[in-house]
């Protein structure tokens, strides 16, 4: 082939490829980040985090988002990931209530207040789950058969100890007369692997952020007792626990971390871009189709949040012996 017809057919590829919308070396626009999840998809952080990155491309925020989950040890072993990724500025991280207690009960060397913090985002009601063939239709029936035999009714939740799946039953079981330490309870690594215990009958009942199983409690497999927030969850035929006369109001959330080092120029473009988000109407139908509570706090804010959490955290597990 001489050289000008060579030169003549790169330039129709390069034609074709342009007309598909193929384009090389073009790193202007929005940047590619990478989105780690600490636990398995179908968890609570899992669908936190796909669903912001779902909002940030669809309104065309970023040009590519990588989302990758890092399991084991209920968060821990991501927030070592993270901690290793120090000044890494294309990383950030969901997290929440649940990170904040594994990190003690695994004695992990990272700490919660090493990452840079970015923004809080939701807060979501926990709930009292069990398995459509349950016995039990309310909660008054469920806290008494508890109460009868608090060993005998299997607790589970997609926490490990510290984490609010956890933290939840504890304070439940302290409102309705039973000893926190006497609570039945097992740990699952996510919402997935809750699930299936608990429609394979493993456990009696699940404490969880119900926007993990929305898909089967509107196809009837889960039915939910109560809610532990001040409202009830729209979509979901239960009652608050206070309305049940139960005098206790549990909330959990979820914020974005990254790694510790980067530089305050960096932090405050990734503060910016949640920003962002936050105000587009893809992250607000986001909220409606899980019904989460919009809780956004950005950046120092957030960090103080962050320090309360962690000793309101610390102490809770003190006075149940777990650390």
């Amino acid at each position: 082939m001489t050289r000008t017809r060579l030169l003549a057919v790169l330039a129709v590829l390069a034609l074709i490829l342009s007309g598909c919308g193929v384009t090389r070396g073009d790193e202007s626009g929005p940047p590619r980040l990478r989105m780690m999840i600490p636990n398995r998809p179908g968890g609570g952080y899992d669908l936190t985090g796909r669903a912001a990155v779902a909002s940030l491309e669809d309104a065309e925020l970023t040009k590519r988002f990588e989302v990758f989950n890092v399991t084991g040890a209920s968060g821990t072993v991501a927030m070592a990931r993270l901690m290793n990724e120090r000044g890494a500025e294309d990383v950030i991280m969901t997290m929440g209530l649940g990170v904040v207690g594994a990190l003690y009960t695994n004695k992990a060397e990272a700490k919660l207040t090493d990452a840079t913090p970015i923004a809080r985002l939701i807060e979501e009601s926990e709930g009292v789950a069990v398995p459509a063939n349950s016995p039990y239709t309310t909660i008054d029936e469920l806290v008494a058969a508890w109460r009868a035999d608090p060993g005998g009714v299997t607790v589970g939740g997609g926490s490990s100890p510290g984490g609010p799946d956890h933290l939840f039953p504890m304070e439940l079981a302290r409102a309705v007369g039973i000893k926190p330490a006497d609570v039945n309870y097992t740990p699952y690594d996510g919402g997935g692997d809750l699930l299936a215990a608990l429609l394979g009958s493993k456990i009696d009942m699940a404490t969880t952020g119900l926007g993990e199983f929305t898909d089967q409690i509107a196809e009837g497999k889960i039915r939910v007792l109560a809610v532990s927030g001040e409202k009830p969850v729209a979509g979901v035929d239960a009652p608050t626990l206070q309305e049940a006369g139960i005098d206790l109001v549990f909330i959990n959330w979820r914020g974005v971390l990254a790694p510790p080092g980067i530089s305050a120029e960096r932090k405050q473009q990734l503060i910016d871009l949640i920003t962002q988000m936050h105000a587009s109407q893809q992250w607000k139908d986001q909220l409606a189709k899980y019904d989460w509570t919009d809780a956004f706090l950005v950046g120092d804010e957030f960090g103080t949040f962050l320090k309360e959490q962690d000793q309101m955290v610390a102490t809770t597990l003190d006075e149940l012996g777990l650390l």
